[in-house]
């Protein structure tokens, strides 16, 4: 197990982490015709959008209470009911996120007693669900942002069925629960491997059908256009099996298996030949059939390509920084690669970093893991775009991964997952070493050579 260190400083140098709310805003808008609204300031919701806005390169609606002075100092309840009205009444969602912001959190707002005074003053909206959760920008990470906002999303919409002999009702569906380390493509894949058993997968959320990138014919849509449509979400409780990916979404997997009773399968990521085996193996095991001859074949490929580039990976000093699921999914596949992780830093201190493949991880900033990054010898960093400015101070190369990535078109969609992902992440790995070859030790020591000092003019026999 690896040992987890904090490391206490006044203030954040180089900031690694990203805000709750903003991976809150993440999760609801893998619902279809969702509305996310930031109960706190203007500028609380402007960063958090441009923050989406960079990263994905899509219009993202997010909407604010507006918190103001008067309001921060005397009371903010009815901006929040003000609010719910406004948007449920013009904008028309199917569901309505609500999450707090520090502001908000340190005022002391009880946002499920205002949501509650909302239904009672506004009955005709009562059809809306509203998914309330507390996302304090100064706990947690976009990671745990996103898992509250799951969480949140289920305890609104799904309704107790436990017990009731409704599991397995729907032979063919499979409920998926993804993690805020997954992109876009990442969903994507993993559905399409669900299919591939001839199952039916419902993704929660569902970001390949929202957030994946693609041209529209409406001009404005106010709301999430694509993700998982709100009426599905009461049929979880009929599936034959749920299917769980990131270790942060326990608390949301939890509540759901006590609400419908369907069985789980919990994975704390799906990159990696073993991984990617128990994945397959258990879908084989829902479906009742064997594996299709199409994944023995994408397996057969990984197999080849990790042949190919463990001369690149094997022995290869790495430091990564990320939340906690994508580092220990990242740290995984790389040290079942030889890698040697000389660095693993998290914003948040989260169980699943025990777990991780080195002998320490550490809790703290982009600061620290230069500093130990530099120690270790690293010779490849694996961070977002935040890392660029670190990664050419080290004088290695980066692999960017995470959120945000705005100097890398195409970045929010990759696929990392499964076996064709795992191949693609490990000829990414391989390129950046060959590319980089001269500059990363042992080809280049750590020590500057200083040019001797050029010889006066006496001793060069000059005047």
């Amino acid at each position: 197990m690896a040992e987890i260190i904090r490391h206490p400083k006044a203030l954040a140098v180089n900031p690694l982490k990203s805000s709750a709310p903003a991976g809150a805003a993440l999760a609801f808008l893998g619902i279809n015709r969702a509305m996310p609204i930031f109960h706190g300031s203007q500028g609380c919701t402007a960063f958090a959008k441009v923050f989406l806005v960079r990263h994905f390169r899509e219009p993202i609606p997010l909407q604010t209470t507006a918190m103001d002075q008067v309001a921060t100092v005397m009371n903010a309840d009815d901006n929040v009911i003000q609010a719910l009205a406004t948007v449920c009444g013009k904008s028309k969602p199917a569901l309505v996120g609500l999450a707090t912001t520090a502001l908000a959190e340190t005022q002391g707002t009880d946002i499920a007693r205002l949501v509650r005074d909302f239904r009672a003053q506004s009955p005709q909206f009562d059809h809306i669900p509203v998914a309330a959760v507390n996302t304090p920008d100064f706990a947690g990470c976009l990671e745990t942002g996103y898992a509250s906002a799951v969480k949140g999303i289920l305890d609104a919409t799904v309704p107790h069925t436990a017990g009731t002999g409704l599991v397995g009702k729907r032979k063919k569906q499979v409920n998926l629960l993804l993690g805020a380390h997954l992109t876009p493509g990442d969903v994507e894949a993993i559905k399409e491997w669900v299919e591939l058993f001839g199952l039916r997968p419902l993704a929660v959320p569902d970001l390949a059908d929202s957030l994946d990138g693609h041209l529209i014919a409406e001009d404005f849509v106010p709301v999430t256009l694509g993700g998982t449509p709100v009426s599905e979400l009461a049929t979880l409780g009929e599936a034959v099996a749920t299917i769980v990916v990131g270790r942060s979404l326990k608390g949301a997997a939890d509540l759901l298996a006590e609400r419908s009773g369907v069985p789980d399968h919990r994975f704390g990521g799906l990159m990696g030949i073993d991984a990617c085996d128990q994945f397959t193996q258990t879908l084989a095991e829902i479906a009742g059939i064997a594996v299709p001859d199409k994944l023995e074949r994408h397996r057969a490929q990984l197999q080849d390509t990790m042949v190919d580039t463990h001369f690149m990976t094997g022995l290869r000093r790495v430091a990564i920084a990320a939340d906690p699921d994508l580092l220990l999914q990242l740290a995984t596949l790389l040290a079942g690669m030889g890698s040697e992780i000389v660095a693993a830093v998290s914003p948040i201190k989260a169980a699943s970093l025990a777990s991780l493949p080195s002998a320490q991880a550490h809790v703290g900033d982009l600061e620290d893991l230069e500093t130990l990054a530099r120690s270790g010898g690293a010779e490849l960093l694996i961070a977002n775009s935040h890392a660029v400015a670190t990664a050419a101070r080290l004088g290695i190369p980066l692999l960017r991964a995470g959120m945000p990535q705005y100097d890398l078109v195409g970045g929010h969609c990759k696929t990392w997952v499964g076996y064709r992902g795992t191949r693609q992440a490990l000829f990414d790995l391989a390129n950046l070493v060959l590319q980089h070859h001269e500059t990363i030790a042992p080809h280049h020591s750590r020590f500057k050579l200083h040019a001797p000092a050029a010889p006066s003019p006496v001793a060069a026999g000059g005047h």
